[in-house]
């Protein structure tokens, strides 16, 4: 898959593909062997290592142990629909998926469905939506109670919606399938 993102206001082109138990991530054409693990509602642990693209065996004159190093990234929504924020360790970035994105094989979606997960256990006060119904990036789909408080949980990307997997009143647990948009 291939993304445009700003990152810290900067726009990286982000090529993402599936290698052994982990992902292939190139940054800018710089490779890295990725493996990851939730820990957590937005909380990712990363191993990030070396990947050289033809081969095992770095250019000539790079030295590396090979060895994956381990980081802690958390995300939180943005202020703004399509925009995140990183916590890569202590350092926060912002993160956008920029408007002009390439896509794979000219598919008008971002990888496929969206599956829209409960952000937090909570009950769901009023779902938005039905199946078929078509939504806009940034649209309100679900809303969701937690702490005596109400979270709007919104549509990445445009679509409709595929199927709804929660009714109005029931309790959700952390992660928990809400809505899926094709």
């Amino acid at each position: 898959m291939r993304y445009e993102l700003e990152v810290g206001g900067r726009v990286r082109q982000v090529v993402l593909s599936s290698m052994g138990d982990g992902f292939a991530v190139t940054v800018d054409g710089r490779t890295r062997y990725v493996q990851a693990a939730r820990i957590g509602v937005h909380s990712l642990s990363l191993m990030v290592g070396e990947v050289w693209p033809k081969g095992d065996t770095p250019p000539d004159g790079v030295q590396t142990s090979g060895a994956l190093k381990g980081v802690e990234v958390a995300v939180a929504p943005g202020r703004t629909p399509g925009s995140w924020t990183a916590y890569v360790g202590p350092v926060e970035v912002s993160v956008a998926l920029n408007g002009r994105r390439r896509r794979d094989q000219g598919s008008d979606k971002i990888g496929g469905p969206q599956r829209i997960l409960a952000p937090m256990p909570g009950k769901i006060v009023r779902l938005l939506v039905k199946t078929g119904e078509k939504v806009r990036a940034g649209q309100p789909l679900v809303v969701v109670e937690a702490m005596k408080m109400e979270n709007e949980v919104r549509a990445r990307w445009d679509g409709t919606i595929a199927q709804t997997h929660v009714k109005e009143g029931a309790s959700v647990e952390a992660d928990a399938l809400l809505v899926v948009i094709e």
